[in-house]
């Protein structure tokens, strides 16, 4: 199988540009989800790199089960972006009103600095 480890980079890097786009009109939940999907893929990048299997969408588990452990912080980070993945786009998950009433300029901004904090990380790993 070949090594797709550089093509879930290129796509995280991509992803986190869109969550910055969409912060920037105003979409916070929509930047939340997107960091959450660039921080997914940049730890997915690093697991073919590493010659493991990825499986799921909680970044928190993703990031544990790596050969090479990251630093504690970035694991309780990756639990913050792990609480963007569903309730941002679903009106279940809230007790009322649609979710982008939901997030506000501070969830994004913490969003895509985890993400790019773990975005990071994949980078200088896979060197």
């Amino acid at each position: 199988m070949a090594d797709r480890s550089r093509d879930w980079l290129a796509q995280a890097i991509r992803d986190l540009e869109q969550a910055r786009s969409s912060q920037s009109d105003g979409r916070h939940e929509w930047a939340c989800f997107a960091a959450h999907q660039a921080a997914e893929k940049a730890v997915k990048a690093l697991h073919p790199f590493q010659r493991q299997k990825a499986w799921g969408h909680m970044v928190a588990e993703l990031i544990a089960e790596l050969s090479s452990r990251p630093p504690e912080d970035l694991i309780n980070k990756a639990h913050v972006l792990d609480n963007f993945y569903i309730p941002t786009r679903y009106p279940p998950w809230h007790s009322e009103g649609a979710p982008f009433e939901h997030y506000g300029h501070i969830q994004s901004e913490n969003a895509i600095q985890f993400a790019d904090e773990i975005l990071q990380f994949a980078r200088s790993q896979m060197v």
